[in-house]
């Protein structure tokens, strides 16, 4: 071994003792928020993308900052391609030996998705390039169809939340919905419910045309589900105070899990079960509690404001 070689193998052991210790450091800064320092998993982001298809690209230049997750490696290094163990030095030395020696690496296999990149092989490879500053790496990609952008230093939540978003573009400008109701408040904390949302006014529709003999439009039952329906479900949560039992929630997101609640109760009680015990029982048995108090004022508003009036005369 010439003393190249020698420096060479000290210039990698240094190389991934400080990319071990940014790795600790950034886990540091995150440790009230640890999602901000995960590398973002292929599966995952696929479980909530659902792509439809998938297509053979060959070979790219990919930029290395468009690199964002790992298929089966996510758990050994952090959002920055930084390793996370003792245990990978070896490998990541070699590597990053390779390229101290300019030595041509086979290209690495990546996913696309949504415009960002996520390694099938060569995690390592990846990590010393971030590392080192390359600004591009060669790639054999595959690529699978996505509406939804992904950007560099997202979250599994930050994905969630943009699907979600989407997803409600989607639905109004497909249904006009805030036009119709006037309302721009049906959110949800969730991917796919909104498709609920379209089978609930579908359903709605087919109720109402069993009584009449010209079938009513999609837009007419959207309004009516909206009065009829939704409204009064709305109406209720927020008359008994229920989102307090559900923190992080949407009056919404109540909505769709108090009427699948209802359905439930009145396949077991009959059909004439009434909606407001029905939210009343969803509340109880998956509430926290939270929102007992704040019941229990409205409920005794009048008895409580009348025994301070009496309790401040008799104190004159």
């Amino acid at each position: 071994m010439d003393s190249n070689d020698a420096m060479q193998i000290l210039q990698s052991a240094e190389d991934f003792t400080k990319a071990k210790n940014k790795a600790l450091l950034t886990r540091i800064q995150h440790f009230m928020d640890t999602d901000k320092d995960r590398l973002l998993s292929f599966n995952d982001v696929k479980e909530i993308l659902k792509p439809k298809n998938q297509s053979y690209k060959g070979m790219e230049v990919v930029p290395v900052k468009l690199i964002v997750g790992s298929e089966g490696r996510y758990q050994d290094f952090n959002q920055y391609f930084l390793p996370k163990s003792e245990h990978m030095r070896s490998r990541w030395e070699r590597v990053d030996q390779a390229q101290l020696k300019n030595i041509t690496l086979p290209p690495i296999l990546l996913y696309e998705i949504g415009g960002a990149y996520f390694v099938r092989d060569g995690n390592h490879r990846v990590s010393v390039a971030k590392t080192q500053g390359v600004e591009a790496i060669d790639a054999e990609v595959i690529s699978l169809s996505s509406e939804i952008a992904i950007k560099p230093n997202q979250t599994i939540d930050d994905l969630k939340r943009s699907l979600i978003l989407y997803e409600k573009n989607l639905f109004y400008e497909k249904t006009y919905f805030g036009r119709l109701t006037d309302d721009s408040s049906l959110d949800f904390t969730q991917t796919g419910r909104y498709d609920v949302i379209y089978n609930h006014i579908l359903v709605h529709k087919y109720f109402i045309n069993q009584g009449i003999k010209k079938e009513i439009s999609f837009s007419e039952a959207l309004v009516s589900w909206y009065k009829n329906v939704y409204s009064p479900i709305v109406q209720i949560i927020k008359e008994e105070w229920i989102k307090l039992d559900f923190p992080g929630y949407t009056v919404s997101d109540l909505y769709v899990w108090i009427v699948k609640h209802w359905d439930f109760l009145k396949r077991k009680y009959g059909v004439y079960y009434s909606l407001s015990k029905a939210a009343k029982d969803f509340t109880l048995k998956y509430g926290d509690g939270k929102g007992k108090f704040m019941r229990f004022l409205s409920c005794n508003f009048n008895k409580i404001a009348a025994g301070i009036v009496h309790f401040s005369k008799r104190s004159k």
